[in-house]
């Protein structure tokens, strides 16, 4: 007659469980939680890792619009001279009429290239003073216009895309002292 052989368990040997497994226990149990631990530190990181991808996507296409938008107000501001200078000339007085045609039409040209790409002339005359798109270069005391008004404007001022590219240089009415008010420290 031939035996059997017989199995035996890790109990009925006295030989150790493996660590953190449970005598008796499946082997298969424990494994399986290690590695559903494992696949959720992992999916973690991979969200992670994806989450910083889109941000720092995001953030290089800001700054590669920012950059383009830079480059935009620099060639603008370079070409602020040649506005200004077309301006004074067809400010002056005299010439022949057909050149001042010619001039202006250049002009009107060259403004409309910059216009159609975010430049727009920064309003002056007849406005209250604001610091942050006028800056004053004389300051003109009467009582015909009121406190703080621009009468003139000296320069054109700019803004590109929203953002100030060039103050107006204006000229500021500005209120005369009252007749009876006592002289300051500076008067004496």
């Amino acid at each position: 007659m031939e035996k059997k052989p017989t199995q035996t368990s890790d109990v009925e040997t006295g030989a150790e469980s493996p660590p953190g497994q449970t005598p008796g226990a499946p082997a298969g149990a424990d494994r399986l939680k290690e590695l559903e631990a494992e696949k959720k530190v992992l999916f973690d990181q991979l969200i992670r890792r994806q989450a910083d991808f889109e941000n720092f996507r995001k953030r290089m296409e800001r700054e590669q619009q920012e950059l383009r938008q830079s480059a935009g107000a620099d060639l603008v501001q370079a070409l602020l001279p040649v506005l200004d200078a077309f301006e004074r000339a067809l400010a002056a007085p005299g010439g022949d009429e057909e050149y001042r045609k010619g001039v202006e039409l250049i002009y009107k040209q060259l403004y409309d290239a910059l216009a159609r790409q975010g430049l727009k002339p920064v309003q002056a005359v007849g406005l209250a003073f604001d610091p942050f798109l006028h800056h004053a270069v004389e300051r003109v005391e009467t009582t015909d216009h009121n406190d703080q008004e621009v009468l003139a404007e000296l320069q054109r001022g700019y803004t590109f895309r929203e953002r100030l590219l060039r103050p107006a240089l204006v000229r500021v009415a500005v209120a005369p002292p009252a007749p009876n008010a006592p002289a300051s420290e500076n008067d004496e």
